[in-house]
Parts: C-alpha cells; sequence; structure tokens
C-alpha cells in the first residue's frame, strides 16, 4: 500500500476525476439517499437479534431462523440488483417513498405474524429494503471518489447498527419484547418514507460504449461482481460461526460477545479509513494486501488460538472488513466503465452474504466448525483470484483512458 497520491494510471477506468456524473445533488439530497440506505440495511444489522429473540418466544423454530434471515438476505439481493432496471432513475422520489411504506407495512405485520407467515413477510420486507441499498448505490457510482463515498456508507451504517442493536438490547426488547424492536423498524421505514420526498428527483443515465451499449454488465465487470460475491460469501461463512468458534477453542463465556464489540469497533475505524485514504492509497495493492491478511487470519481462527489472540484477531479482521470493502468499487469501475457493473456491487455483495453461511453450513461437521474459517479463507483466495484476473485484463497503456 503506497502512501503518496495515486497517479493517473492507478485510478480505475472511467474514474470523474473530481465531479459527479450529471448534475451533483444538494448536501440535504445527500442526507436523505444516506438516510434511506441505512434504513435499507439496517436488518442486516439487527437481524440475528432479532430472529433469535423470536425463537426465544417460540414464534420461529430453529431452522426458521435461518430460513427467515436468508431469505430477506436473497431479496435483499436481489432488489438491490435488479431496482434500477426495473425502475430506472427518473421517478427516485416516488421509489423511496413507496419503499418507505412497505418496510414500514410488513415490519408492522411482523409483530403479530409467527412460523412459516413470519418468514414469508422477511422475504417481503427485504424488497422494498433493497430498493433502498440500490438508491444509494446508485448515488455512489456517479460520485467523484466512488471509493470514499461508499466507505462513508459503510460507516454510517455500521455506527447506525450499532445505536440500534445497543437500544434493542438494553432498552426496547427487555421492557416491550421482540415486538418492539420490529416496531422500531416499522418507524425507521415511516422515517425513510419522509426521507424519501427530498432525495434526488432523479440521476443521469450511466455512460454507454460503443463496444457495450446494450445497457448490460461488460464479462470484466460480472468479473469484478464475482469477486465482490466471493468477499463477502467469505466473511460471513466465518462469521455467522464465531460463537461456536469461540466455544470450540475453549474460550470463557462472554469471550464471543467481547470479540463482535471489539470487530464492531474496528470496522468503525476502518471505513473511517478508507474514507480519509480515498484517492491518496493505490487502490489495488491495499485491497490484495487486506484480503491476504483477512485470508490468514480465518486460518488462525481455524486453528483454535486462545482467548487473546481470537481478541486481536478479530479486530484485526473487522478493521480490514470495512477498510477493503469500499477498495472493491474502483475494481468495479476499472473492469467496466460504464459504472453498470458498480451499480450491483451492493447486490452481489448481499447475495454473497447470503450464501456464504448456506456454503459454510453444508461443509460444516457436528462438533467441529473450525471447518468453516477455512471456507472462508478458501473463498477469499478465490476473491484474490479473481480480483488480479479482472486487473490483468485491464486495457494497456497504449489504449487511450480517462
Amino acid at each position: 500500500m503506497s502512501g503518496g497520491e495515486s497517479s493517473a494510471s492507478d485510478r480505475p477506468e472511467g474514474s470523474p476525476g473530481d465531479g459527479w456524473l450529471g448534475s451533483p445533488p444538494a448536501p440535504y439530497e445527500i442526507a436523505a439517499t444516506l438516510f434511506a440506505g441505512v434504513t435499507g440495511i439496517m436488518f442486516a444489522g439487527v437481524g440475528p437479534l432479532l430472529l433469535g429473540s423470536l425463537e426465544h418466544a417460540g414464534r420461529l423454530s430453529t431452522s426458521q431462523i435461518g430460513q427467515a434471515g436468508t431469505i430477506e438476505l436473497l431479496a435483499l439481493g436481489l432488489a438491490a440488483g435488479l431496482t434500477g432496471s426495473v425502475a430506472g432513475t427518473r421517478r427516485l422520489r416516488p421509489l423511496a417513498i413507496v419503499s418507505g411504506l412497505l418496510i414500514a407495512l410488513f415490519n408492522g405485520l411482523t409483530i403479530w405474524s409467527d412460523g412459516w407467515s413470519l418468514v414469508v413477510l422477511r422475504g417481503l420486507a427485504g424488497l422494498p429494503s433493497g430498493a433502498l441499498v440500490w438508491l444509494m448505490t446508485a448515488l455512489i457510482v456517479r460520485a467523484p471518489r466512488p471509493e470514499r463515498w461508499a466507505a462513508i456508507y459503510l460507516t454510517v451504517q455500521t455506527l447506525a447498527q450499532f445505536v440500534v442493536v445497543a437500544a434493542l438490547g438494553s432498552w426496547i426488547l427487555p421492557s416491550f419484547g421482540v415486538n418492539g424492536g420490529f416496531a422500531v423498524l416499522s418507524v425507521l421505514g415511516a422515517m425513510a418514507t419522509v426521507a424519501g420526498a427530498v432525495i434526488p428527483r432523479r440521476l443521469s443515465p450511466l455512460p454507454v460504449t460503443d463496444t457495450e451499449p446494450s445497457g448490460l454488465p461488460t464479462p470484466r465487470g460480472l468479473s469484478a461482481l464475482a469477486a465482490a460475491f466471493c468477499f463477502n460469501a467469505a466473511i460471513l461463512a466465518l462469521w455467522i460461526y464465531i460463537e461456536p468458534l469461540s466455544r470450540q477453542s475453549g474460550h470463557p463465556a462472554g469471550t464471543a460477545d467481547l470479540a463482535l464489540v471489539l470487530s464492531l469497533a474496528a470496522q468503525v475505524i476502518g471505513g473511517l479509513l478508507a474514507t480519509l485514504l480515498a484517492g491518496r492509497v493505490r487502490w489495488l495493492p491495499a485491497l490484495l494486501a487486506s484480503q491476504a491478511a483477512m485470508a490468514m487470519l480465518m486460518l488462525l481462527f481455524a486453528s483454535a488460538p486462545g482467548r487473546d489472540p481470537f481478541l486481536v484477531a478479530a479486530t484485526l479482521f473487522g478493521g480490514l472488513w470495512m477498510f477493503a470493502a469500499p477498495l472493491l468499487v474502483p475494481l468495479a469501475i476499472e473492469a467496466d466503465p460504464t459504472r453498470r457493473s458498480a451499480s450491483l456491487g451492493s447486490g452481489a455483495a448481499l447475495l454473497g452474504c447470503s450464501a456464504g453461511p448456506l456454503i459454510a453450513s453444508m461443509m460444516v461437521g457436528a462438533g467441529n466448525v473450525s471447518v468453516a474459517a477455512v471456507v472462508g479463507s478458501c473463498l477469499m483466495v478465490a476473491a484474490i483470484a479473481i480480483v488480479l484476473l479482472v486487473h490483468s485484463t485491464r486495457r494497456t497503456k497504449s489504449e487511450p483512458t480517462p
């Protein structure tokens, strides 16, 4: 990772430099879109707590916890990837308003549901949530230094999820039960409806090229999306098993909870570093070094380390996770200068988040969850290989680049 300014050759093809693609949005429009995007991704952070509480209350079986979480993440990912193709970029305010209302509705109906009806509702809730995530992604890919705006989004969503989880765990759930948690999500949906009234009315279309005018991502762009998929699948294949990994390693009770808190704090720091260093470091070496370090940390988790190495590894892993994730945006832009692929990045990431635990669950044996960390490491190595492949097939210097 270089500490100097990135040279022109280090910037993704199609980089807009210091300008927006199209008319720059007003600060209040950016803030409203950011709030909507954070609302859309909120369940990914609070879902494990709420779904576990539903199981404890007898409203979901143990298997239905995984089914509800998987179907909601799948719906989120599909909606985040397909909303632009279906809805376009000209009537964004009605899209955001309707999405906020549907989030409020589905979370409200969850209060009176259980069993399979609840699982179905969680899948339905993922669709408008994914639409709001797409709105933020569409803004990011049109911004100057998209990796900086991606880092801002990731950092703010992490902080917001931390605040909501803290409020749910210390006040809402003890006082009002799990229904209070879904009431909070419903209120956030209503607030996103208000924010939807002041987001940008429309966004400029993404550029097309003579060779790829069809509106579909290029083959290299699809490869960049595969890298994002593998990156997130690798992380969640490990992270979903962090508590049983700690227990299998013989750690004292509460070690996994402390590891999660330390990791969350490190994620905020990693996101802030990514925001501050965007444009000041060369994104490719930074991404590859972060991925390689995460793959090695996963192998450390698999080795049943002691309590202190486990906590250090969890902290480093969280920081690298949030530092590296925004760097997938310039990879997608280099691969596909039209930015169509970058606009699908959130969808690919969310699909990876849902696929990682599923892949790991098929490999984990009874009483031995360390294989989940090995699966995560292998998926991260696959992500590294795809990044290298995509970058190695970039345009040569003899060809014109922006």
